[in-house]
């Protein structure tokens, strides 16, 4: 067990619990706090206390950290669509809503179990959780992810897109009418820090972020966009178009809450580009919008 004491000074006198536990450490998101103080493992004062309580100056915090949960990452048949595979790497279109690698309480149904059932070896430099996973996209966005089938795969990708030389184009639905055709967003992201579990632009514990963008087409409420990413930091994109004034349709933590109809953000990694970690070669795919993107899309259209 991993014990954390804190005392509360006068500079905390009044704030939340949680708030003050996930500023603590950056790692500790306040949602990891919450769930904490609801299994009564902080005390203050050597009493449970509820995860809106307010700390008084003095107040002596005690946090008794569990064990990590042991985790046993299934293989899972599934219906993965492969656009690309040989010996060395693998190119899969993610579905909406798939989550891309598991995690303490979400085990099962995610890419990964996916990749364990269809791949009898996968990079293993990520650990047991992150087999082969050289990059991520957010559970409801959908489109290409590139996965390595060995070490020397996954060490060649990462270099890739640490010299940012691959190739990743994304379509995106915004609110509002962008006039410009072309810009770029340099602005770095970090985490918010009222809201852990959100990014934002931020220069405090940030790193550099830049997306590329044009618009493709313009509706009377809408705007069509292509992004491509020359950093990949969490939730760029997204927040990136909330920073300019054009949040994406549909984004539950971004966007506005009156949108379209669509189950999460619009955004669809449509193409990635590398180069192949054995060849040399460049590799590029393109998967076609979703059904659900493409509705939602006709919808715009026929109403401007």
């Amino acid at each position: 067990m991993n014990i954390v004491e804190i005392q509360v000074n006068e500079e905390l006198k009044g704030e939340r619990i949680d708030k003050v536990l996930s500023s603590v450490n950056k790692e500790w998101s306040r949602t990891q706090v919450q769930g904490w103080i609801k299994d009564q493992v902080v005390k203050v004062n050597d009493k449970s206390i509820k995860t809106n309580y307010k700390c008084q100056e003095n107040d002596k915090i005690v946090l008794t950290i569990p064990e990590p949960e042991a985790l046993d990452v299934v293989a899972e048949e599934m219906n993965l669509d492969i656009y690309y595979e040989d010996e060395d790497v693998l190119v899969v279109n993610k579905p909406k809503g798939m989550v891309v690698h598991p995690a303490p309480g979400h085990l099962n149904g995610t890419l990964v179990n996916g990749l364990m059932a269809h791949c009898k070896d996968l990079s293993g430099i990520n650990g047991v959780l992150r087999p082969g996973i050289v990059h991520r996209i957010d559970k409801d966005t959908s489109g290409l992810l590139m996965v390595a089938k060995n070490d020397m795969a996954h060490e060649s990708l990462v270099q890739q897109l640490v010299d940012k030389t691959v190739t990743r184009r994304y379509k995106a639905i915004v609110h509002g009418v962008i006039q410009h055709d072309h810009g770029t967003i340099n602005a770095p992201i970090g985490r918010d820090k009222v809201d852990r579990q959100s990014m934002t632009v931020t220069n405090v514990s940030s790193k550099d972020a830049v997306t590329h963008f044009h618009v493709i087409d313009r509706f009377q409420d809408y705007t069509l966009v292509e992004c491509r990413l020359e950093t990949g930091r969490t939730h760029q994109i997204r927040v990136h178009m909330k920073y300019i004034g054009y949040p994406l349709v549909g984004d539950p933590k971004y966007g506005p809450k009156k949108t379209l109809s669509i189950n999460g953000q619009a955004l669809h990694a449509g193409i990635l580009g590398f180069e192949h970690p054995r060849t040399k070669e460049y590799l590029e795919f393109e998967a076609p919008l979703p059904i659900e993107f493409q509705q939602v899309l006709e919808q715009i259209k026929n109403n401007r």
